[in-house]
This record gives C-alpha cells, structure tokens and sequence, in this order.
C-alpha cells in the first residue's frame, strides 16, 4: 500500500470533537470553536449542505436535536439556518466560510464531510473546497464515505484527506473502510477509526506503512489509554480530554 506523506501537524495536536462543547456551549458552534483554541486544542466540525447549496458546521441530517426546530439541514437555506438557535443558547448554526473566518488558522481544523449512500457528497466537496480556497490554516477533509477523499484527490489534491471508518457505528457505511480496494479507491492521507475498533490488522498495516492513524470518539480515560497505544492523534470529548 503506497499513499503520499502527510503533514507532520497533523499528529501533532488532539481535536476537541465538534469543538469543545459542553457546560452550555454547543457542539459544532462557534463558542465551542473558541473554547478549544484556548485550550490549546485542534478543532474537529462536521459539514451538511444546505438548500442554497451552502456548507453549514453542523452534525445531524435532522434540526431537532441541536435546534429544537422540525425538518432537515438541507431543506433550510442558508440565512434561515443561521436564524436558529443552539441548545437553548445564543449560538447559530454558521457557514463553513463564516467559521473559518472566526478561527483564522489559530489551530489545526478537521472537516468531516457528512454522506449517506445515493447522497451527492461530490456537490458538498466542491463547495468545501471553494470554502478553503483562500484559507491558509492547517486543515484537512475526511468521511465515511470513499467518494470524499477520491473526489477530494481528482479536484483539490492540495487538501489534505482522510477517510473515516467503523465497525461499530451503524450509519450506513459500517464496516466499508475495511473492505477491499476501499482505501486504494479513497486515495486518503489518513485514517479516523472508531477508537472501539482498534487495534485492527488493517490499521496497523496502515501505520506500518508509514500512514497517520486518528482515532474518535474518545470519551474516557480509559478510552484514551487505549488510544495512545494504538493511534497517532485523537479526536476527543468529555472525559477522555487529557
């Protein structure tokens, strides 16, 4: 298995999970953004499409459990989207553009590019990377999905890539980042495993191989225990912060 050499920043930080959320400061917001930076962290967010075809930070395909409102991200244009509040506080879902503005490259950036199976993810790639054009922090794209990474290789080879995997987490691409020729078809720089499928044959071949290995979520102290024995950098929440 040959890939290219990937940043050195990129092992060298922990990333808060969608920020550092928590104590009535939002995932995915900018307050959560703000909280990480001042720990001295990397920041990981996640990346849906609105209606008018805009990359908003936010997780859910669906508005009610972060916002209280019915219906889905991608049915809300952008300016709507933005009109909404945050678990009860005075944070908005933002624009992946209005986000990088706010972080101006203080601290290393994951973006997970949010996909399901029959989703036209290619459309939110390129509106990504038309996002990043201009952005001169350290940042990097990943998904579950293949397509992120092999698109993200054909259109925007400067962007660093990853591809996310589980055995764990049903969500439509369980188990896929194993299978053969998924990562020879994503073309990653690295790998995000789910820190509950490590170790792996196939990611321990992957370090070998000179790869960077992430891993998420980690929740724990015992989680992180295990993921400083088998990772090169978490992705981290709650307890499991160091």
């Amino acid at each position: 298995m040959t890939h290219r050499r990937a940043p050195a920043w990129l092992t060298e930080w922990e990333y808060a999970h969608r920020g550092l959320h928590g104590d009535g400061i939002p995932e995915n917001s900018l307050a959560g953004a703000e909280a990480a930076i001042a720990r001295g962290m990397g920041i990981e967010c996640d990346v849906q499409r609105s209606f008018d075809d805009q990359a908003i930070v936010f997780h859910d395909w669906e508005l009610e459990r972060l916002t209280g409102e019915p219906g889905y991200v991608e049915d809300r244009v952008a300016a709507d989207l933005e009109r909404y509040r945050l678990e009860g506080s005075d944070q908005a879902p933002v624009s992946l553009t209005t986000y990088l503005a706010a972080l101006r490259g203080r601290v290393p950036l994951l973006i997970e590019i949010k996909s399901q199976p029959g989703y036209d993810v290619e459309w939110t790639c390129l509106k990504v990377a038309e996002a990043l054009a201009d952005y001169s922090g350290e940042h990097a794209v990943m998904s579950f999905d293949p397509r992120v990474p092999a698109w993200l290789a054909a259109n925007a080879p400067e962007i660093v890539r990853g591809l996310v995997g589980t055995d764990t987490l049903d969500n439509g691409f369980r188990y896929l980042w194993r299978k053969p020729g998924s990562i020879e078809q994503a073309q990653p720089d690295f790998l995000a495993i789910d820190i509950h499928d490590l170790p792996h044959d196939r990611s321990d071949q992957w370090r070998e191989d000179g790869g960077p290995l992430l891993t998420w979520t980690v929740r724990t102290g015992e989680l992180r225990h295990h993921a400083l024995q088998h990772a090169d950098a978490l992705i981290s929440e709650g307890e499991g912060l160091a």
